[in-house]
């Protein structure tokens, strides 16, 4: 089975002073995904910034940057609901609104750096049953074991469809440590029919995605989750770091799957007019 590739352009947390190429804009954000799209990834995660930069929920705002995106490319689009740490879980479900292919679903609340992510459990459940009655593909953010444990609940509640699409989150300070004990753990507690990634924020950044592709995983790259290259060295855009990443599967014997293959992994169904 060949390697789906996810790029992270921009997240919510770093700003341009951290590194001058994080594109914020609609117009940066496109661009950049369509550069990632030419390098091998198929799926597009997206965060959204208002004028000033900051993190934002704007109906608008997002639908601008998702035209744009598919006016350069045909690249799958999955909306991040986590947005940012100040803004509210109401503005922030509504993205799901938007219906694109699909959405992350954080399953729990936790200290995340020095601020608070709120996912108060009523409307996570709230949140899960309509991108279930939207038929949108959830890819659940696990930054914990005890997360991992919450979105089992959420299926046998029969709010989540199987297979589970999850993302290994490691790094964050107030979640799982980013050590390959914590990577492999993590997979051996994942349901047996489960899509999965690593994303591993920081300075590991390269070595557990190169173990997450040696487990069987899909990989991300990007911005959102390192700001470099290598020791010292930023990055110059997420396509570089696509790029590398698809490198890796190469070195591995592996295929980085196309837009086509992507989307019959993820059980997505696609219609003629998305690709036009």
């Amino acid at each position: 089975m060949s390697t789906i590739l996810t790029v992270a352009t921009t997240g919510p947390i770093a700003m341009k002073p951290d590194n001058p190429h994080l594109p914020t804009q609609p117009e940066e954000i496109a661009a950049e995904v369509a550069r990632a799209y030419g390098a091998g990834a198929s799926v597009a995660h997206l965060h959204f910034r208002n004028e000033q930069d900051r993190p934002t929920a704007d109906l608008d705002v997002a639908k601008r940057t998702i035209e744009l995106i598919k006016e350069r490319c045909d690249v799958l689009l999955q909306v991040s609901t986590g947005v940012g740490l100040d803004v509210e879980y109401d503005d922030r479900a509504r993205l799901v609104e938007l219906r694109p292919e699909m959405v992350t679903l954080n399953p729990c609340s936790m200290s995340f750096g020095a601020g608070e992510f709120s996912n108060p459990p009523r409307k996570v459940e709230a949140l899960a049953r309509r991108i279930q009655e939207l038929g949108i593909r959830p890819e659940l953010e696990i930054y914990d074991s005890g997360h991992l444990d919450a979105c089992l609940r959420l299926r046998d509640a029969g709010l989540l469809d199987e297979p589970l699409q999850f993302s290994i989150v490691l790094g964050v300070r107030g979640g799982m440590a980013a050590t390959h004990q914590n990577l492999v753990e993590m997979v051996r507690r994942l349901p047996a029919d489960s899509i999965w990634q690593v994303i591993a924020i920081g300075r590991e950044n390269l070595r557990l995605t190169a173990m997450g592709l040696a487990l069987g995983g899909n990989a991300r790259a990007g911005l959102e989750d390192t700001l470099y290259y290598r020791r010292g060295e930023l990055a110059t855009s997420s396509a570089a770091l696509v790029a590398r990443a698809a490198d890796l599967v190469k070195a591995l014997d592996g295929e980085v799957a196309d837009v086509t293959s992507a989307a019959h992994q993820l059980r997505l169904e696609r219609t003629e007019t998305d690709h036009d």
